[in-house]
C-alpha cells in the first residue's frame, strides 16, 4: 500500500471540502448582506402603506416610572365645595357631586367653557385636563395630569361631568391620585418612530392612516387598591379619532378595556 499516495489523496480531499465549505459560507454571508441592504426602513414601510405623520421628536428623551395613591375623600374635603351638594360615604375614593345651579354649555362644546368652573369650584381643579366629550353617554371627561402630562384612561384620576337633556351640566364624579413620586432613575425612552414601527408590525396601525397628534403621558402599569405604578406612554391620535398607546420604556402596545384596565401586547 502506497501511504504517500493515500496521504496526498486525503489532503486533496480535505482541501476540496474546505474550498466547498468556504464557498457556501461566502454565499450565505452575501445573501444575508443583500437582505440587510434591501430591508426597507420603517419610513419606507409607512410610506408604502400611505401612513402619514407629522415631524416626530428625534432628540433623545428621558423619563421614569411613577407611583401614586388614590385619594380617600372626607367631609373635610366636601366642606370646601360651595354651591354643590355632595354624596359621600366617608371615606370614599369617589366624590359624587350635584350642582345646585346647572351649567349650560354650547352645542359645539369647547373645553374653555368649563375652565373657570373647574379652576374655582373643583378640588385640585388645576390638575385636570380635558380629554373628550362623549355624546352617546352625555358626559365630558377630564383626566388628571402630572407635570403637564396626562394620566391616560386612569379611573383613579378623572372627572366625569354629566349633561342633562337641556344641554346643562348637572353633576359630576371625581377621583384623584395623590402622593405622586418618581420611583426609578431616568432612562432614555423609546423614540416615537420606533413605537410607530411596533404598532405597524402588529397590524394595529392600519394603511392610509394619518397620525394627527403625538404626545407623551403616563398609563397605569399596576393598579392596586392602595397604590399604582405609572409608566411613560406614547399616545398617537389617528385621524383625529382613535388613540393608540405604546409603553415608552418597554415597547408594548397598551389597550384599555371599558373598565379602564389595560392589556399589553
Amino acid at each position: 500500500m502506497d501511504w504517500s499516495k493515500i496521504k496526498t489523496i486525503f489532503i486533496l480531499t480535505f482541501l476540496i471540502l474546505d474550498v466547498y465549505l468556504l464557498f457556501q459560507f461566502m454565499k450565505i454571508r452575501d445573501a444575508n448582506k443583500y437582505e440587510i441592504i434591501t430591508e426597507a426602513s420603517i419610513e419606507e414601510k409607512l410610506e408604502a402603506d400611505e401612513i402619514r405623520y407629522k415631524e416626530l421628536p428625534k432628540v433623545p428623551i428621558e423619563d421614569q416610572y411613577l407611583s401614586a395613591k388614590p385619594k380617600l375623600f372626607t367631609k373635610e374635603d366636601t366642606a370646601k365645595l360651595k354651591g354643590q351638594t355632595t354624596i359621600l360615604k366617608e371615606p370614599s375614593l369617589t366624590l359624587h357631586v350635584d350642582l345646585d345651579k346647572p351649567i349650560p354649555i354650547n352645542t359645539k362644546f369647547e373645553s374653555s367653557e368649563l375652565t373657570p368652573f373647574i379652576r374655582d369650584n373643583v378640588l385640585y381643579g388645576d390638575q385636570y385636563q380635558f380629554w373628550k366629550k362623549d355624546d352617546k353617554k352625555n358626559t365630558i371627561i377630564y383626566f388628571q395630569h402630572y407635570e403637564n402630562m396626562t394620566l391616560y384612561e386612569n379611573l383613579s384620576g378623572m372627572i366625569t361631568f354629566h349633561i342633562d337633556d337641556k344641554n346643562q351640566i348637572v353633576s359630576y364624579e371625581q377621583t384623584y391620585l395623590e402622593d405622586i413620586e418618581k420611583i426609578t432613575d431616568k432612562e432614555e425612552i423609546l423614540k416615537p418612530l420606533k413605537a410607530l414601527e411596533t404598532l405597524h408590525q402588529k397590524g394595529v396601525l392600519k394603511p392610509k392612516s394619518k397620525i394627527t397628534k403625538v404626545e407623551l403621558g403616563y398609563s397605569s402599569l399596576i393598579q392596586l387598591a392602595a397604590s399604582q405604578a405609572l409608566a411613560p406612554t406614547w399616545r398617537f391620535v389617528v385621524d383625529d379619532n382613535e388613540s393608540l398607546f405604546v409603553n415608552a420604556l418597554e415597547g408594548q402596545i397598551i389597550q384599555f378595556n371599558s373598565d379602564g384596565e389595560l392589556d399589553v401586547e
